[in-house]
């Protein structure tokens, strides 16, 4: 597949797949889904149609804001990335590649710094998701106010920006 895609520049016509469209593949019972690129293809209009354990949503807010409300209470676990659109939204997943340029501590040099501090940031918000009953980007605003919160208390504020 990956050949034909070199050679081509495109899967269209690739001989051992049958096309499918955006919406049907949306749709495909999956564990992880990743919709990205374009935005609002997850309305209240498909949401009960989405068939994923997990949706990390990608670039672009995917996901319209109301149907995160409405899957969240389906059993599903849906981690936001900032798109666009909806800036500010969770970090959890995009921030992999963005941390050691915001970090403003010593960066470990190594790989499984940036793991132990990713897997360190998705339980605080995936804590936050469960203690609170939100969905995950709620949860991921809350713990994000806290931190501000206390930077506040602390003294830590962005005096002069």
């Amino acid at each position: 597949m990956v050949d034909y895609k070199l050679r081509t520049g495109s899967l269209q016509g690739y001989p051992e797949a049958e096309p499918i469209s955006n919406e049907d593949l949306l749709e495909l019972d999956v564990t992880v889904l990743f919709p990205a690129a374009l935005e609002s293809v997850i309305t209240v209009a498909n949401a009960d149609r989405i068939r994923c354990s997990i949706s990390c949503e990608l670039a672009n807010g995917p996901m319209t804001p109301r149907p995160m409300r409405f899957s969240s209470g389906k059993g599903s676990l849906s981690c936001p990335i900032p798109g666009q659109r909806r800036r500010g939204d969770g970090l959890l997943l995009r921030a992999g590649s963005e941390t050691p340029t915001i970090s403003t501590g010593p960066w470990p040099r190594s790989s499984s710094g940036l793991d132990e501090k990713m897997t360190r940031a998705f339980h605080g918000v995936y804590q936050m998701y469960q203690r609170e009953k939100v969905n995950m980007r709620e949860a991921a605003y809350l713990v994000s106010v806290a931190r501000v919160a206390e930077a506040c208390k602390l003294g830590l504020g962005l005096r002069g920006r």
